[in-house]
């Protein structure tokens, strides 16, 4: 293909996007296909000879459009939002175009210079303590990873090894294999599943505590954890807090867990993956009080902040201690400007990276700070219509409202909540999810779509209703529905299993 065929092709695989976003409302957000459905649409076999382009493009409209499920419909409202917007879409093709590795600085020095200044930009609008900044005169900085669970994952490396030498150099007799099989690590039982995750791959125990009633992880249990676990002969190494949990978007309450990883002598890596964007505006910022007393702060612009995944923005307190557990030099990667610039891959897991700043920084640019508050606030404003239409309907339970995620369910038994979420995901013109919240089956409405709009909820509601209505009729009192647990609980798994062969 030369350059005036990529002109073409480029042209029109633009007008496809733009046309795809203009009639999103319109599909179904769920797919129809069946496991194995492209098995039949493809041969078996590459082609032999190179096709036309518009071969191609006219074979994703019929082939893999109807397989894809809408994330950015604005009916979808399953999990958290993925960001989407039209100026990191430009972003991410002028990465693609420009086509560098980020291996170290002399290898696209404009790439390393961007992220630096645009990690400075992300802590500035969400108000993270100078320290934490590139620019500080501390040892802090920040680093794009691809997502929370690497930032975690990242996180729980660094404090493994920086524990180890400090334990080693504190007694000469203990040796490595010593430490590492007695360290812990220390979530809530509401974090990601990407945290556990974080300790299955870094070898390490984590401990998920049981939060309160709120879905807070509090200083209380976590000294508890910690004294019951050093009492046992363990190390207590890692912690997790959550500003802003899955299940609920909970926060915990970072003045209580910080001073007791200080004491302990803990890394605390707060994950604000999703709720971290909130920051943004002034009047969520008490939300993260505390977070001075860090060791690292993770949150993920391609969640709420319109910049396409993946794009996670993670602060470290001392960079040095990240650098120390991840160098490995080689001849090949040396240059004459070592300690003049970060070299970012001394900061994450993989040596190459993509050229992921470029569209953080269109984003903030043609949006501005005022444009993502505006976002923010728009979908907090939605989330909250939502609660107020469950609290009117006297047959649902409003269980908790937390930024742009609300959790409802039936009254009664959590089995009328999974028929109901089960008969919604039947109809396919909205995607919910499930989860837990104090022992009870809840149904998660997250506003997603950044083209989510007051008629949107509306219309979630009505598929709602409706199909609640095949339920328990609304001329029935929910009054008179008991509330106890089900005798054929379904687990959640199961659950999630039939949502995805109705796909």
């Amino acid at each position: 293909m030369d350059a005036e065929q990529f002109r073409e092709f480029g042209k029109a695989a633009v007008d496809y996007i733009a046309d795809y976003f203009e009639t999103i409302r319109d599909r179904p957000v769920l797919s129809n296909v069946q496991p194995g459905y492209l098995g039949d649409l493809l041969p078996k076999d590459p082609p032999q000879n190179g096709e036309s382009w518009r071969d191609v493009l006219q074979d994703v409209d019929r082939i893999i459009m109807p397989g894809i499920t809408h994330w950015h419909s604005p009916h979808f409202h399953a999990y958290y939002p993925t960001a989407h917007s039209f100026p990191a879409v430009v972003g991410e093709l002028m990465s693609a175009g420009f086509g560098v590795v980020g291996l170290s600085w002399i290898a696209s020095p404009a790439m390393t210079e961007l992220e630096v200044v645009m990690m400075n930009w992300l802590g500035r609008m969400l108000g993270l303590p100078e320290e934490f900044l590139n620019c500080s005169e501390g040892p802090g900085g920040g680093v794009i990873q691809g997502s929370a669970s690497e930032a975690t994952y990242v996180g729980l490396l660094t404090a493994k090894e920086k524990k180890v030498k400090d334990l080693m150099e504190e007694d000469k007799n203990l040796t490595e294999a010593e430490i590492k099989g007695k360290l812990i690590a220390y979530s809530s039982d509401q974090s990601n599943s990407s945290v556990e995750k974080a300790g299955l791959l870094g070898s390490m125990v984590m401990r998920l505590l049981p939060t309160n009633k709120e879905g807070q992880l509090t200083g209380e249990t976590l000294q508890e954890a910690i004294n019951k676990d050093k009492a046992a002969g363990l190390i207590p190494c890692y912690v997790v807090a959550n500003l802003g949990t899955t299940p609920t978007c909970a926060f915990d309450n970072l003045e209580e867990l910080g001073p007791i990883c200080k004491k302990e002598n803990v890394w605390l890596h707060v994950d604000a993956a999703y709720a971290g964007t909130a920051f943004v505006c002034p009047e969520y910022r008490h939300l993260m009080k505390g977070v001075e007393m860090s060791d690292s702060f993770n949150f993920n612009p391609h969640k709420w902040m319109l910049v396409n995944f993946d794009c996670s923005a993670m602060w470290i307190r001392d960079a040095k201690y990240l650098v120390e557990a991840f160098n490995v030099e080689r001849i090949y990667l040396k240059d004459q400007h070592k300690g003049l610039a970060p070299e970012y891959r001394h900061w994450q897991i993989a040596l190459g990276r993509r050229f992921r700043a470029l569209k953080i920084w269109f984003v903030l640019r043609i949006y501005g700070v005022e444009g993502i508050q505006k976002h923010v606030r728009n979908q907090i404003g939605l989330a909250k219509y939502l609660e107020d239409l469950v609290k009117k309907d006297s047959r649902f339970e409003s269980c908790s409202c937390s930024m742009g995620l609300v959790t409802f369910r039936l009254k009664g038994d959590d089995s009328l909540s999974k028929k109901l979420l089960q008969k919604i995901s039947d109809r396919k013109n909205v995607f919910l999810i499930a989860g837990h919240l104090n022992g009870k089956f809840v149904i998660r409405y997250a506003v997603c779509s950044r083209l989510t709009e007051k008629r949107d909820v509306d219309f979630s509601w009505k598929e709602i209703t409706e199909a609640a209505e095949e339920i328990v009729p609304s001329k029935i009192s929910s009054q008179d529905i008991p509330d106890k647990k089900s005798i054929h609980a379904l687990d959640i798994k199961t659950l999630n299993g039939n949502i995805e062969k109705s796909k």
